[in-house]
Formats: C-alpha cells, structure tokens, sequence
C-alpha cells in the first residue's frame, strides 16, 4: 500500500516505473518526473488501462476513491473508460455534439417526412439516445456506447423500437460524414449485435371470448384512462396504431349525429390514401369520454409529458404488456382479432372487412370492387363488431374512475 509520503517522495529513473498500490491502482513515474495515477483492468475479455490524472493535482485519496468508483462499473456490467467519456466529454462548443448534429439532420429531413414520422424520430432520439448520448462529441462516441443505449431498449422490451433507433442513429452519423464532421458509424458496426428480429405476423387474439377478456383485463389495472380508453378506440375502430395514436379533434365528423365518421388523412395512412372509418356508438362514447381530458389539445391522445406530441408509440403496447399479453397480443393485434371474428360471422363480406381495415387489394378486380365505398355495409359491421366485442365489458366511468399508475 502506497503512503502520502511515499508517492511524495518517489523520484524519476532512467527509465519509467511504477508504485502499486492495492487493487489494481499504480502510480506511473516518467524519466522526466511527472506522476500519473492508472488502473489496468479487464473488460470484455481485454485487458485496458484507465487514467485518473496526475499527481499532486490528484492525491493518493482522490486515485483510491476513483479506482473504487471503477470496480463499481465493472461489477454493474459497465466499462469504466466508456462512462468516464460520457460523463466527463467537453462540451464547452456544442456544435460538434450528437444532439445538435441530430437535431441539424432530423431539421433537414422534416420537409420530407409527414408530421407524425417527423415527430417520432426526434421523440426517440430524445427519450433514448440524447440523455446517454447527445452532450458528447460525435466522434467520441464508439460502438459499445451505442450498443449499450440499444441494449437497454431491448430490455424493455422493445427490439422493435431498438432498430428504429439504431436506423436513426446511423443516419446521423453518416450525415455527419457527409459534412466532414463525422469520421465513422459506429451504429453501422454494432448491428449484428442486436438482439434478433423474429418476423412474422403481429401476436394477436382470435376468439372472441379471449377479445373480451383482453379488453377486461387491460382495464382493471392500474394505468392512465386515456390510454385504457386508446386501447378500447383502437380495437373498435382496427386502425393501425399509428394513425390513433396521431387522431386530432377536428379528423372526426358527425359525433351528434346518425353517421358519424372519422376521415384519417391519406398522409397518416399506409397506402397513401384517405381511409374513412364509420363509428359505432360505442367509438363515439369513448371519444365522449376522451374529450373531458384531452379536448383542450389538438390530438386526441397527446403525450402526458408533451401534449403537442402524440401518445408514446409503446404506451399502448406497454399496457397490454403489463395486463400479461406480452408475445400474445399486441396493439397491432386487433386488426387481426377483428379480421379473424368478423369473417367467421359475415363470410360473405370478406371485401368489405378488408376495405373496412385499409387493406391494399390483391387484384385489379379487387381494386376495381373497392372503388365503391360500401359505406352503410361498413356501418353496419362497426356496429355489429362493437356489439359483440363489448358485451359484458365495464362501463367508461369504471374505466375512467379506476386506479392509475
């Protein structure tokens, strides 16, 4: 064990030696006097050296305490020499960050992307990548930073969302490339370490018995109303969550009257056209409900952090989640319970359940019978879909009065 006075005392060689101290922690000693605290360590297989500044500026109390800060690293899975970048990266000229390097790119992108992408991608890169990421300088940050943000999506769990992310975060690096900034993509690199992406259709229910009890289950425990009441719009309308989630006030027609109508526009929509929905009297209750606690915002489900923003993508997902219908059933899922209910009940309005879920047509014969809009078929499949889908269900108050999270 080193001493005050022993490191004080400690004189330069001809050549550079050290003076080691308990667990891993050295004293380096140059030809030329200057004294340097460093700790060897191994991570990942690989031994590394960690730095923790010269002597005297650096006493022998302060070499212990960062060696000690460390080894709590190391046991919590973490690289020392990683978090030391992250927490200690200069950032006296923020230009060069990734956040505003980011933000430069995403600013760039906006005119070409809809209102709803634009807003996902930044709401991404802020929620995951900016807190961990976006003070350092861009070309500081290397691929197991990156892997280790992309990791803890995964973990969630959310692999899905962890691709977007990794997608975006490329994106940003090669922009910066582009401009001479940037010298590599380290979220190019760590891609094969990701957690594999099982393709295939989207888990969902499709008995209606189990329907029901989804529903049941979802909204007995505790979470925010508005997204119990999402989730109840999204398995009664089957629009793909996306376009819910994105619904402003003024999309919907007719709430006081005999048809009421939701005309999602074409820019929201998969295939880039204009999808009506005809509402059941149970939809029209839930946007009822709904108005009360969000009718102030434009958006009929905004953030609770931001309410210019829509819903969180995963609020819906993380609700089924926490309900115990995680791989079983996601939000995306109740288009298929409805494709699968309603065509056992109305074989012979197989095209109109397509039409009714913005399906693209198989055929030019398909297409040329899809022209026709079958609105009051339409109407009535709402009505008949909702009728059975929420026999024995709980009253919107019960939803709207019980526990939240």
């Amino acid at each position: 064990m080193l001493t005050d006075a022993g490191v004080r005392a400690a004189k330069p060689k001809e050549r550079a030696y050290k003076l080691t101290d308990g667990g891993g922690l050295v004293l380096f000693v140059a030809p030329t006097g200057s004294k340097l605290w460093r700790m060897r360590y191994t991570f990942g297989g690989k031994e590394k050296l960690l730095s923790f500044g010269p002597y005297p500026q650096v006493s022998l109390a302060q070499a212990r305490d960062e060696r000690d800060g460390a080894k709590k690293l190391l046991r919590a899975g973490k690289d020392p020499a990683v978090e030391k970048k992250i927490n200690h990266a200069n950032v006296g000229d923020e230009s060069g960050t990734f956040e505003a390097i980011a933000r430069e790119w995403h600013a760039r992108n906006v005119p070409i992307w809809t209102e709803q992408h634009a807003g996902n991608v930044i709401d991404s890169l802020a929620a995951y990548v900016f807190p961990a990421l976006g003070k350092l300088p861009i070309n500081e940050i290397t691929a197991p930073m990156v892997l280790r943000v992309l990791r803890e999506i995964e973990a969630r769990p959310a692999i899905e969302t962890a691709r977007r992310v990794r997608q975006r975060v490329s994106a940003v690096f090669v922009y910066a490339i582009a401009l001479g900034i940037g010298e590599n993509d380290p979220a190019a690199i760590v891609r094969g370490a990701m957690a594999p992406m099982v393709k295939g259709r989207q888990p969902a229910v499709t008995d209606l018995a189990e329907a029901r009890e989804v529903l049941a289950r979802v909204e007995a425990i505790p979470a925010h109303p508005t997204t119990k009441l999402a989730n109840r719009l999204l398995a009664l309308t089957v629009v793909r969550p996306g376009e819910l989630r994105a619904a402003r006030w003024v999309e919907f027609e007719g709430l006081d009257g005999p048809e009421p109508l939701w005309r999602v526009p074409a820019e929201r929509m998969k295939m880039k056209r204009e999808h009506l929905v005809p509402l059941s009297h149970q939809a029209v209750a839930v946007l009822a409900t709904v108005r009360p606690l969000t009718g102030r915002c434009p958006l009929v489900f905004p953030s609770t952090r931001h309410a210019h923003h829509p819903m969180s993508e995963n609020a819906i997902g993380y609700l089924l989640n926490r309900a115990g219908y995680h791989s079983r059933h996601v939000p995306h899922g109740w288009r298929a319970t409805f494709s699968s209910v309603m065509n056992e009940h109305h074989r012979a309005d197989r095209h109109v359940i397509d039409l009714m879920l913005a399906h693209a047509p198989q055929d030019k014969t398909e297409a040329a019978y899809n022209r026709a809009l079958h609105m009051v078929r339409r109407r009535e499949l709402a009505q008949a879909w909702a009728d059975i889908l929420l026999e024995g269900a709980a009253e919107l108050s019960e939803v709207v009065e019980g526990r939240r999270r």
